[in-house]
């Protein structure tokens, strides 16, 4: 079976998370790989739309969807990211998505956490892909 290995972001006493506080743990799983690709492919565009402008990390947001969409980037960073966009997807969350000033918070941790273990994965393309994607809904 497959496995691979990134740095497991951790919170210290302060609360901030540190990628210099890591271990390496096992995390692939095939199976919930394609589950959260499924999830992704299906949910991410229509709440997008219903949610975009309230969500303060969309930019972020939009760069991981189009990290996990290339090639070159490694399943295993495909997989974080794509577990983390999977969460922001579900309906169900820690802290519902309409509580005002907080609904997007647990979504915003994990992001965060993904996009930092993964973070030399994330090109200047994908940013730039998702800038051009928010410049075309802004003008429209």
């Amino acid at each position: 079976m497959p496995v691979c290995r990134f740095r497991l972001l951790e919170i210290n006493d302060f609360g901030a998370i540190s990628g210099a506080m890591s271990q390496e743990v096992t995390v692939y799983n095939p199976r919930k790989f394609e589950r959260d690709r499924a999830r992704v492919n299906d949910g991410f565009w229509p709440k997008l739309r219903r949610v975009a402008r309230r969500i303060p990390f969309l930019g972020e947001l939009l760069a991981a969807y189009y990290t996990t969409l290339d090639p070159r980037t490694p399943l295993q960073a495909k997989a974080v990211l794509m577990a983390a966009l999977a969460y922001f997807v579900l309906p169900i969350d820690v802290i519902p998505d309409f509580i005002a000033g907080f609904g997007f918070t647990d979504d915003a941790t994990v992001l965060y956490a993904a996009i930092r273990s993964v973070a030399k994965h994330i090109r200047p393309e994908h940013r730039e892909r998702a800038q051009q994607m928010l410049d075309k809904a802004l003008a429209d």
